[in-house]
C-alpha cells in the first residue's frame, strides 16, 4: 500500500512540474512527514526524481521553443555551486531555517508576480530579456548559486524558487518554466548524488528508486506535453497564487 501511495503522488507530482515546473516540494513532505522516512531517505529519492523532471522536462520545453538557453545555462552553473554547499548546509542549518527563507521569497515572489503590469507584447518581452542576458550573466550566476543553495538544502526541486523569480525578472511564463526545470537538473545532480551517499545504508532505498523515477517520468512527459495549451497570463496567475497558498501553508501551518 505504500508503494502504491510513493507512486500515485510522484505521477500527479510529476505532472504538476510538468505543466507549471512547480509541486516538487510535495514529496519530501509527504516521505518525511507522511511515512515517516529518515530525512536523508527522503532527500535522495526526491532529488532523484527531480533529475528526471528536469532532464524530461526541458527537452520538452526547448522543443516547444520555450527555454533561453544562454541565461539558463549560466543560471545553472551557479547552481551546481550552490547545490554542492547546499547539502553541506543541510548538515550544518537547521532544516526549517532554511525552508523559512526559501518560503518567504517564494511569498514575496508571488505577490510581486500578481502586483506586476502585463505587457501586451509578450514576444517583445521575450526578445528584450534574451537580448538583455549577456548583460546579466553576474546576476544570473550569483542568482544560481544562492537559489541552488537554498534549494538542495531544504529539499525544494528548484522550480517552486526559480521559476517565479524568472518570472518577476521578465521571463514569459512557459519561457521561466523550461528555464527551471533545466536548471533543476543541476540542483538535482549533486543534491540527489550527496543524498543517496549519505543514506546508502538505508534497506530498500535503492529498490525504490526505479517504480519512483519511472512513475514521476510518465507524470512529468504528460503534463509537460500539455502545458503549451495554459495561456501565458493564465500560468502566471496560477503559479503566483499557488506561490502564495504554498508558503503560507509551510509558513504558518
Amino acid at each position: 500500500m505504500t508503494l502504491v501511495l510513493i507512486l500515485i503522488l510522484n505521477l500527479a507530482v510529476g505532472v504538476c512540474i510538468g505543466l507549471t515546473g512547480i509541486a516538487g516540494f510535495l514529496l519530501p513532505m509527504f516521505y518525511t512527514g507522511f511515512l515517516g522516512m529518515p530525512a536523508d531517505q527522503s532527500m535522495a529519492l526526491s532529488f532523484s526524481a527531480f533529475l528526471i523532471s528536469g532532464v524530461l522536462g526541458s527537452v520538452t520545453y526547448y522543443r516547444e521553443g520555450n527555454l533561453a538557453v544562454r541565461p539558463a545555462v549560466i543560471l545553472s552553473a551557479g547552481s551546481l555551486v550552490g547545490a554542492v554547499a547546499g547539502v553541506r548546509i543541510n548538515l550544518l542549518i537547521p532544516e526549517n531555517v532554511i525552508q523559512i527563507v526559501l518560503y518567504v521569497v517564494v511569498l514575496l515572489s508571488g505577490i510581486s508576480i500578481l502586483l506586476r503590469r502585463e505587457k501586451k507584447e509578450q514576444e517583445r518581452e521575450k526578445r528584450k530579456t534574451e537580448e538583455t542576458a549577456g548583460g546579466k550573466s553576474v546576476f544570473y550566476l550569483l542568482l544560481g548559486l544562492v537559489t541552488g543553495a537554498v534549494c538542495a538544502a531544504s529539499g525544494a526541486g528548484g522550480p517552486v524558487l526559480v521559476m517565479p523569480l524568472l518570472t518577476l525578472l521578465g521571463f514569459p511564463a512557459h519561457t521561466a518554466v523550461g528555464m527551471s526545470l533545466f536548471n533543476s537538473i543541476f540542483i538535482a545532480l549533486p543534491a540527489a548524488g550527496g543524498y543517496l551517499i549519505h543514506a546508502s545504508g538505508k534497506q530498500g532505498l535503492f529498490l525504490l528508486l526505479v517504480p519512483v523515477l519511472a512513475a514521476h517520468g510518465i507524470g512529468v512527459a504528460a503534463g509537460s506535453r500539455n502545458a503549451a495549451r495554459i495561456d501565458q497570463l493564465l500560468l502566471k496567475r496560477i503559479v503566483a497564487v499557488a506561490s502564495i497558498l504554498i508558503a503560507l501553508v509551510r509558513l504558518f501551518l
